[in-house]
């Protein structure tokens, strides 16, 4: 048992004889973090900071896996959320925020005429794929990205286990900024395809008329066009990607932006498609949960009445330019790049000859957390990100990117490890 993350690692202990993967999420399980140089457990948060349970304190660039848009504890969702507690969480008819919270989404994102609720982005997402089965009478599916758990999406890739072939065989990915592609998946399965969907962006940008001519082909051959903004809506733009690049699906979904961490999602989409919700049967107890719209209100408005998207995407900037030069300072362009869009960037890594990715995210991860610095490899920005907590991520980054140059040209790596190396999983992009 480390020293620093002692109460973490007792609690995951405990946590693995009660909870499978010891937690209720992937991306934040143990497979993620290595074990004796790592936090499993966080006490609080505040603004662009976290404490773990052992008090060691983070300036955090994971936020939640991007749902965290305006910082911890941000005071206009604490005083929404508490307001709307005294009044009541879940009633046996619906609450009118329900009718505010759709109409303040209609006002902001180019394709919603009308709106559905639900907790997850799966939801929103399976939701989406039964609408546009049902609008087209229709069956396959084609996908780009990561689109949730559901067995409709998670059988086409490795984490199939359970899902039926017969459902599997529905599901065909095609390659972002690929037409073709698309269309070969079209060609395969004429007049069977129900629904493309896709995020319109993750970490390269769509190229030169890629967007639209998703858009053409998909409408071309009678499908409906989805766009997943679960992490890019009211983070790219007000609007979402859909606004930023000035292409407007059928259906969209969005979540992570939504509520300042709050759990619910939105389907929203033309009305003569959306209209068959009342068909399709997407209906559960808390889907009009009246916490999460308040939460979602006072995001919405706060984006609409501050410059909180021009100052994420201003820190981003900053982070994605720093790097770079970082990654040339220390000459580590055969390792490292950096990629994506400002509000979500991605650090990647390459294999070297000595050693593989994995083993040089290890390290990476085992100096960032013990310097204060709590990522994953990309940085999630929230607007309480200061020019400070930046510059504080850039200068860590000044000091491991010595170390793992050091490291990995005097073939010391393993050396320098204080745990077991990450092993090679599930990735959900």
């Amino acid at each position: 048992m480390s020293e620093r993350y002692a109460w973490s690692e007792a609690l995951l202990e405990r946590a693995l004889k009660a909870i499978p993967l010891g937690t209720q999420t992937f991306s934040k399980s143990k497979t993620q973090y290595p074990f004796g140089v790592s936090p499993f457990y966080i006490a609080r948060g505040k603004g662009s900071r976290v404490w773990d349970v052992d008090g060691n304190e983070y300036i955090d660039f994971i936020n939640g896996l991007a749902a965290i848009t305006l910082g911890y504890n941000d005071p206009d969702v604490t005083v929404a959320v508490k307001a709307q507690l005294e009044d009541g969480v879940l009633f046996s008819l619906p609450h009118p925020i329900e009718i505010t919270v759709a109409e303040k989404i209609k006002e902001m994102v180019p394709c919603a005429e009308m709106v559905r609720f639900g907790k997850n982005g799966s939801d929103a997402t399976a939701a989406a794929i039964r609408l546009a089965r049902a609008y087209t009478g229709r069956d396959h599916v084609a996908v780009c990205g990561y689109h949730g758990w559901q067995d409709w999406y998670i059988g086409s890739t490795s984490r199939n286990t359970g899902v039926p072939e017969s459902t599997r065989a529905l599901t065909h990915k095609f390659r972002y900024n690929d037409l073709e592609s698309l269309n070969q998946i079209f060609n395969e399965h004429l007049s069977q395809v129900a629904a493309v969907i896709l995020e319109p962006m993750n970490s390269v940008y769509p190229q030169s008329g890629f967007l639209e001519g998703v858009k053409e082909l998909t409408h071309r051959h009678g499908a409906v066009l989805i766009f997943d903004e679960i992490v890019t809506g009211f983070r790219f733009a007000p609007g979402g990607a859909q606004q930023l690049f000035g292409v407007t699906p059928d259906l969209a979904t969005f979540g992570k932006g939504m509520a300042n961490g709050h759990p619910i999602s939105a389907l929203v989409g033309a009305g003569n498609i959306m209209q068959l919700c009342e068909e399709i049967f997407f209906s559960f107890t808390f889907g009009g949960e009246t916490l999460s719209l308040a939460a979602t209100l006072a995001v919405l408005t706060k984006i609409q009445r501050e410059p909180v998207l021009q100052t994420i995407a201003e820190r981003g900037s900053a982070v994605m330019q720093g790097v770079q030069n970082l990654i040339t300072k220390h000459d580590l362009g055969y390792i490292f790049s950096i990629s994506g869009h400002p509000s979500w960037t991605f650090l990647s890594i390459k294999d070297v000859v000595s050693y593989p990715a994995l083993h040089i995210k290890t390290l990476l991860m085992q100096e960032l957390f013990a310097r204060g610095i709590l990522t994953l490899g990309t940085h999630n920005i929230n607007y309480a990100h200061s020019e400070q907590d930046i510059q504080r991520l850039l200068n860590t980054y000044d000091e491991v990117f010595a170390i793992i140059k050091n490291a990995v040209e005097s073939s010391s790596l393993e050396h320098r490890l204080q745990c077991k190396p990450l092993e090679a999983l599930f990735k959900i992009r």
